[in-house]
């Protein structure tokens, strides 16, 4: 069963999903955009129902207890101090930490500040930060996909243009490929007022380069060949910059949107992941 809760933070109150007992394994899953802490539906149920507390916050911005008004306030820091306050408050020392899109570039940083912390790391479709950051500017095929990232960075226009005609274009972006009933939640979650622009002040405030260091803990990587934003060129240098065990898993024939998409493939690889690596 999946519960909502509320996670109070010096930064403010997050809601969140959760399932599990309290006293299993501690596994915070983080999602991105432009979604919510709904996309990790069914690694929830799976993890919940697995031994693990699964916990899934809307993250800065999309919480509405947590939507600071300046762009500043959603740097990589920022966000990285999020997870180690929600963490804080759920008593959690050490934890297993998952994150897809915007969420992977927060669970890499965190990942690399914590380690102390974090038990596990699970990337999807977005590799380490150092990784993209150097594909976006020296791999044509990255900087091509990577064009959306000026229009989304560019103050109002940006909103205007995925909410007009009943955010049409905002809706295009999930490709047909997330659950119906997902994306009128988004949808409806970003048409309320300052949601959306929340939202995309994650990319306005996006300083990767040289802001990530590497990552000691065992790291999982999956990505996906149709994944119309993210190329191979930084996934498969993704290794260099992972220190500890490092395990890479390219699924076939699937869009940017793996953990909704494919669901059940992305489940068994985490769980084999956590198994894996239970100290």
């Amino acid at each position: 069963m999946i519960e909502k809760m509320r996670i109070a933070t010096p930064a403010g109150t997050f809601d969140a999903l959760a399932s599990g007992d309290e006293d299993g394994r501690e596994v915070l899953l983080l999602h991105g955009f432009p979604q919510s802490s709904l996309e990790w539906e069914q690694q929830l149920r799976v993890l919940g129902g697995g031994g693990c507390r699964a916990v899934a916050p809307d993250q800065r911005g999309y919480s509405p207890g947590v939507r600071p008004e300046h762009v500043s306030d959603y740097r990589l820091e920022e966000l990285v101090g999020d997870v180690a306050a929600i963490a804080n408050e759920l008593g959690w020392q050490r934890f297993d930490l998952v994150g897809h899109d915007w969420g992977a570039i927060v669970a890499w940083a965190a990942a690399a500040a914590m380690p102390e912390r974090v038990r596990t790391l699970t990337a999807v479709s977005v590799p380490h930060p150092a990784a993209f950051d150097h594909a976006r500017a020296t791999d044509e095929d990255q900087h091509e996909r990577s064009r959306y990232i000026s229009t989304f960075r560019a103050a109002g226009s940006a909103e205007k243009t995925l909410l007009a005609d009943e955010a049409d274009k905002l809706r295009r972006i999930y490709d047909w490929k997330v659950p119906e009933d997902h994306i009128e939640h988004y949808l409806d979650r970003f048409q309320q007022p300052g949601a959306l622009t929340a939202a995309l002040n994650w990319y306005r405030a996006m300083d990767l380069g040289g802001t990530v260091g590497p990552v000691e803990v065992p790291t999982l990587m999956v990505w996906s060949t149709e994944d119309n934003a993210i190329g191979s060129a930084g996934v498969l240098a993704t290794e260099k910059h992972v220190t500890g065990p490092y395990r890479l898993e390219i699924v076939e024939d699937v869009s940017h949107w793996i953990p909704e998409e494919a669901a059940e493939e992305l489940c068994r690889l985490l769980i084999e992941h956590l198994l894996a690596h239970r100290s």
